[in-house]
């Protein structure tokens, strides 16, 4: 035979089949002899069995399979044999191995790695985001961010953006100085994305303190003075009150704990509104 073809069936689009063939097939020279590598995606009925079985046939092809609904893969299976076709079912006997060793039944749902793929990927797009409006950065990031956390300095929100970003929300965090007016667009996007971190004055006073010590600075600068802090909330509150955002107190919260609350409420004020 000058050319050996190969024919990749999946419930999927394949790309799991044909990675195996091309990892199996590079440690070959090959000796003249052509790879002729075709892929039929979607096998989801007996019909499209039927296909793969007629083309194989006809080609005298080798039929290397991802089939995970158990079903469909019997009867591949049965086809195959039946026709005397050279076949590989690459997924069934670890499947078949792991159900008995989980004690468990697998999904049997098709392209499920591509779904981890993209939850994946939408986790570091969610970071990439946090990163990017970090500290209210760029007010262009209000209209995009499922999340929008407002607050005094030193309430945790950084690390608050960065743990829900691991929970793919993108979430931008709007810091909340006197001096310094918030972008207008604060007060126009839908507040229901919004939340506020409210923080004890005198927790928020030995934080303050104790981040100076570790910058090398003195403890009594102005930035942890009780007069400031209080001017800061005081500044809070008047902000929160127009944009009408629900508010959280994180002074005695570890930040899972602030997340998951967080979670909670923008997750119900959603459904309310839809």
């Amino acid at each position: 035979m000058d050319e050996i073809r190969l024919i990749i069936a999946s419930d999927s689009v394949g790309e799991t089949a044909e990675l195996v063939t091309k990892a199996c097939t590079s440690q070959f020279n090959q000796f003249g002899k052509a790879l002729d590598t075709v892929r039929l995606p979607y096998i989801e009925t007996h019909e499209n069995v039927d296909e793969v079985i007629s083309i194989a046939k006809e080609q005298q092809s080798i039929v290397i399979y991802t089939l995970v609904k158990p079903a469909i893969r019997k009867y591949m299976k049965e086809q195959l044999e039946e026709n005397q076709l050279k076949h590989v079912d690459i997924m069934g006997p670890l499947m078949t191995i792991l159900t008995e060793e989980l004690n468990e039944q697998p999904l049997n749902e098709p392209g499920m790695v591509h779904k981890l793929d993209e939850d994946y990927f939408k986790k570091i797009e969610a970071i990439e985001f946090a990163v990017k409006y970090d500290d209210g950065r760029d007010p262009r990031g209000l209209t995009k961010a499922d999340i929008v956390l407002i607050g005094v300095s030193r309430t945790s929100k950084t690390p608050l953006s960065q743990y829900l970003a691991h929970k793919r929300y993108k979430v931008m965090n709007v810091p909340l100085v006197p001096e310094v007016d918030p972008p207008e667009l604060l007060f126009n996007i839908d507040p229901a994305k919004c939340i506020a971190l409210k923080i004890d004055p005198e927790k928020l006073n030995a934080i303050r303190k104790e981040r100076l010590v570790q910058l090398g600075l003195n403890d009594d600068a102005s930035y942890a003075q009780d007069q400031r802090i209080h001017e800061e909330l005081a500044y809070f509150e008047k902000v929160v009150s127009r944009i009408d955002c629900p508010v959280i107190d994180v002074s005695n919260k570890a930040i899972e704990e602030t997340a998951n609350e967080i979670i909670k409420i923008v997750t119900s004020r959603r459904s309310s509104k839809s």
